[in-house]
């Protein structure tokens, strides 16, 4: 997981919208990003989400109406949301939320172009497939 990079953009700020669901964070070198709960869910670093390795990622579906419980710092280099569906072990450094922030077109694009391949609807329910992707969890 990325941590700070020298020079890399820093928060200024960092505000949750609980109505609109999102996370406005404003950044050092001026940019400013409105990042969807939903957006940061699917895209969770955790390994729950992304596996151990390519190819493990598991595809996060019915994360629409996801909401943020919580959102706790992590020393001085990513924040730790808790999120409404219980989902907490995904650590979001700065550098990552500026991604997110700056590649939402994208990122979108490719979450439509993943759930059509698996011909699954975004506000499916996710399957259970009989425990966790990883047994840590």
């Amino acid at each position: 997981m990325a941590g700070l990079q020298a020079g890399a953009p820093t928060p200024q700020s960092i505000t949750v919208h609980g109505q609109s669901r999102v996370l406005e964070v404003g950044f050092s070198d001026g940019a400013t990003f409105r990042i969807p709960f939903e957006l940061m869910r699917i895209y969770s670093p955790s390994a729950e989400v992304q596996g151990h390795g390519p190819g493990q990622e598991v595809l996060q579906t019915g994360k629409r109406e996801v909401e943020l419980a919580d959102l706790k710092p992590v020393g001085n280099y990513a924040v730790q949301p808790v999120f409404s569906d219980g989902h907490d072990t995904g650590i979001f450094s700065w550098n990552l939320l500026y991604e997110l922030g700056a590649n939402q077109a994208a990122l979108w694009a490719e979450y439509e172009r993943r759930l059509a391949a698996a011909r699954v609807d975004r506000d499916a329910p996710m399957i259970d497939k009989g425990g966790s992707a990883c047994s840590s969890h």
